[in-house]
């Protein structure tokens, strides 16, 4: 036998060593002294040096099959390729009209959240190649398909690979699962089976035996590679555990499904939080408490079929570390960018300004149209959220894609967020326009803002002074789009304005002070719509915008328009960088530089199959094989 000290949670760590040395020497036992036969660490694969916990918890590696045995498969696969090429969020794409695209969900990692989790992000899919659009393996390994692509599109359970704590949670049917987003499946696609599989996976055992394959009981981030995953040690589950174990899962995916719904950029949308209670009875703090419950109860069934004994349960406490106390910490991977809370009165205007474009169905908030039920775990994620207007419905307002910043406007976004809010009988604040003119757009990027990619819907394009704003709406822009906001906005305004402006001038000396301080106010601004007006006029002629380019590539000739310092900063360096020809994979490069990106898909064959050119492309010729000499008997000669 051979004894260990264990000296984590110790600050003076020498000190540390030295007492317990000391107390060693006198015949004392200690709490953090292990005695462990060297050849027992050869139970755990890998052999390893898991010495802190019991001899039945390495044995387990022996007395239980793997987890990938029998039904149950876990794997990863190739990545997409390029992020800003191949991905995007749910809400920044339309449905493509292009035959060799369309646009399918992946999970790709994210923070720690057990049982459930919306899936955000959708990638560039081939469906005639049946491959990510553009993939060609790499240089070294060609590949037609990623690897286990037989996998993709089924029900599975996913998890981030790195964070502090395991976190497996429902994929629905329908997505595609990365490196950073391993995955597992049953091989007869159960749903009661997976429903179980996550519970188990989610329990203090499993999750205290993958700790001892990590060799990791401090609280950093673990990698946990769907190697480690494959190998626990899972009881095969049946009968009336398996019933139990689904159901248990099923209600955790049901109360964390509820609290999302308050998620504007979430598939699980309905209301903002201000106004969930007229759907919803039970709070936050209620669900929290028995989401605990459900875990306690997973926990028993979990150390029971393991037969882990109360010395094992002790043995486990200092395995597993309790991620809620720094669940906050957890990355969505290295793109993630970390929401931040949002107070009720902005997400309840934010969501009026969704119901004056359209987007989302006030009437949920006033019982005039019923929220829908909600869906099974593994159901395909829906085109639109409950709360996003349905197809076909009458929208809140009508509208060409465009509001504006204009007292007396019919389209005046302002007004029509105060009529919203009176319509679903909420106080309306006391300056919603100031709250639009200086708060809203940077409120409204960071909440549509996920693994690095900004993709604001609306967008506010503005006078130098910001005196004059028009509200695009992103999912409505077109060819013409830059057209309508001259010619129905910009124009009657600076007709409106001219009026004025020559009304006080012919009035000459008998102005008034006040007036004339509105003739040079209003001078000014027409000067400004002038320059509004031109800046339009010179982009949209040649402005082509294609929703598959996503919302950054889209919004990047339009730079000079936006006033949000830090989102104007990003889409001018996107610009610059489509000029120089780092994007070519996108449909504008091809509308700006056609001939440059047509030279390319001769050489680049993913860059020929982004555009559907790949009659362009002009295979290379093979290299010839080096003749291998054979060696001369007898040496050098």
């Amino acid at each position: 036998m051979t004894l260990f000290i264990r000296l984590l949670a110790d600050q003076d760590k020498q000190k540390a060593l030295f007492a317990a040395v000391d107390s060693f020497r006198r015949g004392e036992t200690r709490s953090n002294f292990y005695e462990v036969a060297p050849e027992d660490f050869s139970d755990i694969p890998g052999s390893s040096f898991a010495y802190w916990v019991t001899k039945n918890i390495r044995n387990a590696f022996t007395a239980f099959p793997a987890f990938s045995t029998g039904r149950t498969n876990a794997c990863i696969t190739n990545p997409a390729g390029d992020d800003k090429r191949y991905i995007r969020t749910w809400w920044e794409i339309n449905p493509s009209l292009r035959p060799n695209l369309s646009w399918r969900p992946i999970a790709k990692g994210g923070s720690y959240s057990p049982f459930y989790y919306d899936v955000h992000l959708v990638v560039a899919w081939n469906p005639q190649r049946e491959t990510y659009l553009g993939f060609i393996g790499t240089e070294h390994r060609p590949l037609e398909k990623p690897a286990s692509v037989d996998f993709f599109f089924r029900p599975g359970i996913t998890w981030p690979s790195r964070t502090q704590e395991f976190g497996p949670r429902v994929m629905p049917s329908g997505c595609v699962f990365t490196g950073k987003g391993p995955a597992a499946f049953d091989l007869e696609n159960s749903a009661k089976h997976l429903l179980a599989n996550c519970a188990l996976m989610n329990s203090t055992p499993f999750k205290a035996l993958v700790g001892t394959r990590l060799n990791a009981a401090d609280s950093t981030a673990r990698s946990f590679e769907v190697g480690i995953i494959q190998k626990t040690p899972a009881p095969d589950l049946r009968g009336d555990v398996r019933d139990a174990l689904a159901q248990l899962a099923k209600e955790a995916w049901s109360l964390r499904y509820v609290m999302d719904t308050v998620e504007e950029t979430s598939h699980a949308f309905l209301l903002p939080a201000a106004l969930q209670a007229r759907v919803y009875e039970s709070s936050t703090l209620s669900a929290e408490l028995y989401l605990s419950r459900i875990q306690a109860d997973i926990d028993l069934i979990a150390f029971d079929i393991y037969g882990f004994t109360e010395r094992d349960r002790e043995a486990i406490s200092q395995i597993v570390i309790d991620a809620s106390d720094d669940a906050s910490n957890d990355k969505e991977d290295e793109d993630e960018v970390i929401s931040l809370p949002a107070d009720a009165e902005s997400t309840l205007l934010s969501w009026a300004v969704g119901c004056s474009f359209g987007r989302f169905d006030w009437r949920l908030a006033t019982g005039e149209r019923k929220a829908p039920s909600a869906p099974d775990p593994f159901d395909p994620l829906p085109a639109k959220s409950p709360g996003m207007l349905p197809e076909g419905a009458v929208p809140f307002h009508a509208h060409t894609g465009i509001l504006v910043d204009d007292p007396g406007h019919p389209h005046d976004l302002a007004r029509l967020v105060e009529e919203v809010l009176t319509r679903v009988d909420v106080a309306v604040p006391e300056d919603v326009r100031r709250w639009l003119q200086r708060d809203f757009f940077a409120f409204h990027l960071q909440r549509y803002s996920k693994s690095r990619r900004k993709a604001p819907i609306y967008w506010p394009l503005s006078t130098t002074s910001g005196s004059y704003t028009l509200w695009v709406y992103y999912p409505s822009l077109t060819s013409q789009t830059l057209y309508t906001a001259i010619n129905d906005f910009v124009e009657p305004k600076l007709k409106q304005v001219g009026a004025d402006v020559t009304a006080l001038r012919n009035k000459g000396a008998a102005r008034a002070r006040d007036d004339e301080k509105q003739f040079e106010s209003l001078q000014a601004f027409e000067l400004e719509l002038i320059e509004l007006r031109d800046t339009l006029l010179k982009l949209a002629p040649t402005y082509k915008p294609n929703h598959d380019d996503g919302v950054q590539i889209t919004a990047a000739p339009l730079w000079p328009l936006f006033r949000h310092k830090p989102w104007q900063k990003v889409l001018k360096d996107t610009w610059a960088k489509l000029e120089k020809g780092e994007y070519d994979w996108a449909h504008l490069a091809m509308n700006y530089w056609p001939e440059r990106v047509r030279e390319k898909c001769k050489a680049d064959k993913s860059l020929a199959i982004a555009h559907g050119l790949e009659n362009l492309y002009i295979e290379p010729e093979a290299a010839p094989k080096k003749a291998r000499g054979r060696k001369k008997a007898g040496g050098n000669e």
